[in-house]
Formats: structure tokens, sequence, C-alpha cells
């Protein structure tokens, strides 16, 4: 079994409200980007990594991935200009050996070693696998004019995170047939769903946190000075 791992990392981040890009600030002395490379390099099961960059750059991401001595970043690809185009373009730079994928986003440097390794063992068994954490919120679900319509069960609930995790094979023909149907997910799971094929959650950690905003700049930094991998 070969475990590829797909980081895309080609956004603006205008919710940082930053002149860099989200995914080159610095948390631990480190490029976001270069901390969330190094938790799969770290991680015996994965054998080799393709982050997607903005085209320009590219240079710049792979004098990061030389100086991090990241050696399972086998290629670093242009992006698109959504997330589902810049996994698109990875999916196409795949090794052929590749038997199962994982898609990760750059932004989300505190994912545990375990969890990654519970990804990968629940996608060979049901073909896709999603990291969530259980809703702690009570949601309301509401018209356009803001007027509740009802009350969510919180018990079935769970917020999407990543890893999420794919047979190779199944991830390729998911978005094989969203690119064809013209249909565009809010993530790599729900290009699968359209399959009928239902992941399996992977339960997740509070802490593997997606950093969009200044305010989770100040969550990270705390995280950080806790967080064992």
């Amino acid at each position: 079994m070969s475990v590829s791992v797909i980081i895309p990392a080609a956004g603006t981040g205008s919710r940082m409200r930053s002149s860099v890009s989200k995914q080159f600030l610095v948390v631990q002395g480190k490029p976001i980007l270069m901390l969330t490379a190094e938790r799969f390099q770290e991680c015996e099961a994965v054998d080799e990594i393709i982050i997607a960059a903005p085209g320009d750059q590219m240079a710049s991401i792979n004098f990061l991935v030389k100086e991090f001595r990241l050696s399972k970043v086998v290629g670093v690809v242009a992006g698109g200009a959504h997330r589902q185009k810049s996994v698109t373009n990875a999916l196409r730079e795949l090794p052929a050996h590749s038997s199962i994928t994982m898609v990760h986003d750059a932004v989300r440097p505190f994912i545990r070693k375990q969890v990654i390794i519970d990804s990968i063992t629940l996608a060979e068994e049901h073909g896709a696998s999603v990291v969530a954490v259980r809703v702690k919120d009570t949601i309301k679900q509401a018209k356009s004019d803001g007027v509740i319509l009802r009350t969510l069960d919180r018990k079935d609930l769970w917020a999407a995170q990543t890893p999420q995790t794919f047979k190779t094979t199944i991830l390729q023909e998911a978005y094989a047939r969203a690119e064809r149907d013209g249909f565009v997910g809010t993530d790599d799971a729900s290009l699968v769903e359209r399959m009928q094929i239902a992941p399996a959650i992977v339960d997740g950690s509070y802490d593997n946190i997606k950093i969009t905003t200044p305010e989770d700049m100040e969550l990270a930094a705390l995280i950080a000075s806790r967080f064992v991998f």
C-alpha cells in the first residue's frame, strides 16, 4: 500500500487581513504550510506529499521544501482558482502506485499522528474517511430571511475537518465525475458521496483548527505551546 497526501495551498486567505498569504504566516518559528507538511513527513504511514501552490509562489515553496528537508514532497504543482481545481491538478501528478490519497488543508498544522493512521485504516475498510468532531453548539436551520425553521439534533451532527482520506481510484473517479457534471463541492467527501459512498468518521480533535483569521493565529500560538504530535 502506498499513501499519498495532497495539500492544497493556493488560497489567498482574504479573511486573515494580511499582505502575506495565510499559509506563509509563522507559527512556532515556521511557515504554517511547512509545519503542516512536517506532520505528514514525520508519519511513517505516509509515502509521498504533493503541494498545490499559487503559480507565482511555486519557486518559493520548492525552496522551503528543501530548507525544511521535506523529502516526502515529490511535487509542487500549480493550484487553481479554487480548492477543487487545485486538488484536481494534484491528482494528475499522483504516482501510479498510489493506493490511498489523503487531502489535508494547508493551514491545519495541529493534526495528530494517530488520527492520520486511523484515517488511512478506515479508508482502506470503507473506501473513504473524514476526520470530524462532534458539534458543541445547538444548531438552528433558518430560512433565507433569517427566521428559524427548526433546531437540528446535535447528537447527529459533526463538524468536518481534514484530512479526508480515500482509496485513490475512488477519489479520482469522484473528481472526474464532478468535473464532467460541473459540480463544485464544499469538501472532497461531498464529491465522493455523490457516488453513493459513505465515508467513515474518524474522531478528531478540537485542536485541529483551520487557521483563517487573526483570532485563529492567537489560538494557534496557544495550541502550539502544548501540542504533542
